[in-house]
């Protein structure tokens, strides 16, 4: 399966080509546009989010809402380009207005305007921006109907906000029950990040956390103990910190295994006739050797602060080289809720790669039944 995105933040929209997915996939469309809005959704954000109420379109690949094995095409329009018509339109625009040269601690912005020889931000900032990300959720989504019919399912949840911890350990069941607002599962912990939130905003500060993606359903075997470019844990890493604002990653303990002996870190092996091999910890987040071993994968991701912050960081003028402040453009305080989903959706892309590079396959049916008949 090979993945395509392009589009700019304020340009006319965000699309994707799937090239590799088989025929004969339900496609459902308000699901696709459910994930989308929790994209959008979540306590602390900003002005944006007034503006586009995104929605997805299917261009190519699907008819009669079933995948025709063709590369699919999706789309998902920018409403706010028609105020930016006049700075972003592809044949003649302004380019002189809405330049950015205070460039951003934390943005791509001036590492990027050095690479691409750029001397105005815009051309850089409207693709690395984090809107990206609503072409990924939607290809996400896509894919994750696809895991579903093998019954795979993928979920989680927000654990640290600023500091502030949800020390609680939770079922696969309980976290598909977080809380709206900001992805906490428990009620107290979500209260006390909104309080710190209102806090940051009140000082023009933002704020990130700690993630934790689970996978449940998915059998042993995917992935590869035999080169390294196919371990799973590699491959969901990576899938994970494409993520714009992700910093870190763990698998499993992750970097508690560091402060720990074997006997508290490695996941003993039991077996019984009824349900064969099978592990009473889960320790290793399911990925053992670089394949998945059957066990719920477990998965966690720091998010850093939003750099944009609306008092602005010290920084240079790229023209001038004159000590300012930093450039602002309408910002979040804390967009973690969004970030939970986004996280959902890269993982649901990358093990669908995974599933059909195994399986293989033209047809639904046969890779449903080809993933039947593997051992768990």
């Amino acid at each position: 399966m090979k993945i395509t995105t392009s589009g700019e933040s304020h340009g006319k929209g965000l699309f994707a080509i799937i090239e590799g997915l088989p025929s004969h996939l339900a496609v459902d469309i308000e699901a696709i546009n459910r994930d989308l809005a929790l994209r959008q959704s979540g306590y602390g954000r900003g002005g944006r989010q007034k503006i586009e109420t995104d929605k997805v379109e299917i261009l190519t690949g699907v008819r009669d809402g079933k995948t025709l094995a063709s590369p699919v095409t999706l789309a998902v329009f920018n409403a706010d380009y028609e105020n930016w018509k006049e700075y972003m339109a592809p044949e003649h625009c302004n380019v002189e207005g809405r330049t950015v040269t205070k460039v951003r601690p934390g943005h791509a912005d001036l590492t990027g305007m050095i690479k691409y020889g750029q001397t105005d931000a815009r051309n850089i900032l409207e693709r690395s921006s984090a809107r990206e990300t609503a072409i990924r959720v939607a290809v996400g989504a896509l894919c994750r109907q696809l895991l579903s019919s093998l019954g795979v399912e993928v979920s989680g949840y927000v654990k640290e906000i600023c500091g502030v911890k949800d020390e609680g350990e939770y079922t696969f069941e309980q976290i598909k029950g977080r809380l709206p607002e900001l992805g906490m599962v428990s009620f107290d912990a979500q209260k006390r990040a909104m309080e710190k939130i209102d806090g940051l905003k009140a000082d023009g500060d933002t704020c990130g956390g700690m993630l934790e993606i689970r996978v449940r359903g998915l059998k042993s075997g995917f992935g590869s103990c035999m080169t390294y470019g196919q371990k799973l844990d590699a491959r969901l890493c990576a899938a994970l910190m494409s993520v714009q604002a992700i910093k870190g990653v763990e698998v499993g303990l992750g970097l508690g295994v560091a402060s720990l002996s074997g006997k508290d870190v490695h996941d003993e092996i039991f077996y019984e006739n009824a349900g064969g091999f099978y592990r009473k910890t889960n320790r290793a987040g399911g990925i053992e050797g670089g394949m998945s071993n059957g066990e719920e994968l477990v998965l966690r991701a720091a998010m850093k602060p939003i750099p944009t912050l609306m008092r602005g960081l010290s920084t240079v003028d790229y023209l001038t080289k004159q000590t300012v402040r930093a450039s602002t453009e309408r910002s979040d305080v804390c967009a973690i809720t969004a970030c939970e989903i986004i996280l959902e959706s890269v993982v649901c892309t990358e093990l669908c790669a995974v599933v059909l590079e195994r399986l293989g396959g033209d047809t639904m049916e046969q890779i449903v039944e080809r993933y039947g008949r593997l051992p768990q």
